[in-house]
């Protein structure tokens, strides 16, 4: 099978890394990639969100199927793209259509769809400016702190948690008049839980599933969680704290009804479901979905996955999901990210890159890196995923610190405690 991957980050690095050792497949072509996809298929660079340049890619290659990385391209329709062209339209894509993808691209129709099956989430309110005194007013009876969430896609930044009452509504306005542009034109304000989050992964056509490895990852920039959000600076999986009696409430109160309540809807959905969870006391809540797999959190799943990807993801377009039972590697997987200095504000590109021939033990999944002249150079904020396995998450994680040691590129920064709370 010849398979066509979009993105550039560790979340596809990772997956390639994985597709790479299927026999099924033959060729592996990534859109754009980076620097560690090109060891592993071809590269192109195009857009993921301009759909002729993926249309024209993937008739030169003759492609079987499309895996699609990101969410952008999914939020904008690139499945539904695929079907109502006649050239494409027989190629399978892994990812929902726009219908599917609103899961992720509008929080208000999340909200309203876990509100519809009975799955349990933050109590919330919607917040457009025609009904602004409303949304004052249901922060009046909120307690702090506050949870401001621009509805539409904002690149992982459209989250605001607030202590300040007055802070609030003053954001809130703010979001409102454009702050996030399109993406805040509405806001949902939702009541802040108190607990540890987890992220669960599932792979469905539509009416079978699997549940992939879950993963917990850090996205503060600083130590000891704190400072700016980032995408991410590190994972484990398992977790420690998801444990089989926590996970069966985690199948039946929330994967069941939110697989029951896409065929309720009538939403085809051939791809994966990412359910950001929390742990309150010792119940699941749903903080977000989203419709691809994360990032770091792949860089550990896929390496604790050890059955046929590209088999499942055949068995998915196919709707056969139910004839497969997915096989999990026992072992713990850490990754650590390095990013670039001063990220997650202003950073250099371009900076070269050394030491990948030492490391050992581990897998160092790129993200945001490209090749240039030969030499693999920076070209992103975050820029190296060091995973490795080990019999606890305090193994692995000695590994993929040890590897930190041998990556290095000027303004190097990561963090030493990931997995400080496990």
């Amino acid at each position: 099978m010849k398979v066509l991957l979009l993105g550039s980050g560790g979340r596809e690095h990772a997956m390639a890394w994985k597709l790479k050792q299927s026999p099924k497949l033959t060729e592996l072509i990534i859109a754009p990639g980076n620097a560690g996809t090109a060891e592993l298929g071809t590269n192109v660079d195009i857009n993921p969100n301009d759909f002729e340049a993926v249309k024209k890619v993937a008739l030169d290659y003759q492609i079987d199927m499309l895996v699609v990385g990101p969410e952008e391209p999914l939020v904008r329709g690139v499945k539904d793209f695929f079907l109502n062209d006649p050239e494409l339209a027989s190629i399978p894509v892994i990812g929902p259509g726009k219908r599917g993808a609103r899961l992720e691209g509008s929080k208000e129709f999340a909200k309203e769809f876990m509100a519809t099956y009975g799955i349990p989430t933050a109590k919330y309110k919607t917040v457009t400016p025609e009904n602004l005194e409303d949304g004052l007013a249901f922060l009046d009876e909120m307690k702090s702190p506050y949870v401001l969430k621009a509805d539409g896609l904002a690149a992982g930044k459209g989250v605001l948690i607030i202590d300040d009452l007055a802070q609030a509504k003053a954001e809130l306005s703010t979001m409102l008049d454009g702050k996030f542009g399109e993406a805040s034109k509405k806001v949902v304000i939702e009541e802040f839980l108190s607990g540890i989050e987890l992220s669960v992964f599932v792979l469905t056509d539509g009416s079978a599933y699997v549940v992939f490895p879950e993963a917990k990852d850090y996205k503060r920039i600083g130590e000891g969680d704190t400072g700016l959000n980032t995408g991410g600076m590190g994972a484990v999986s398992p977790v420690p704290f998801a444990d089989a009696d926590f996970m069966k409430k985690v199948h039946k109160r929330i994967i069941f009804p939110t697989v029951q309540g896409l065929q309720s809807e009538e939403i085809p959905y051939k791809g994966f479901i990412f359910i950001g969870l929390i742990k309150v006391g010792n119940d699941p809540y749903v903080i977000e979905y989203n419709v691809r797999m994360g990032d770091p959190e792949t860089e550990v799943v896929m390496p604790r996955i050890k059955s046929d990807l590209l088999e499942l993801f055949e068995a998915t377009a196919s709707k056969t999901l139910k004839q497969h039972v997915i096989e999990i590697e026992e072992q713990a997987v850490t990754t650590v990210m390095m990013v670039a200095g001063g990220y997650p504000g202003d950073y250099e590109k371009g900076k070269e890159m050394t030491g990948f021939d030492k490391v050992t033990d581990g897998i160092a999944f790129h993200a945001g890196t490209k090749l240039q002249d030969g030499k693999v150079v920076t070209n992103g904020g975050r820029v190296i995923a060091l995973s490795s396995y080990g019999n606890t998450f305090k193994e692995a994680l000695e590994k993929s610190y040890k590897n930190t040691e041998v990556i290095n590129y000027e303004d190097k920064y990561f963090r030493k405690d990931i997995g400080f709370d496990l």
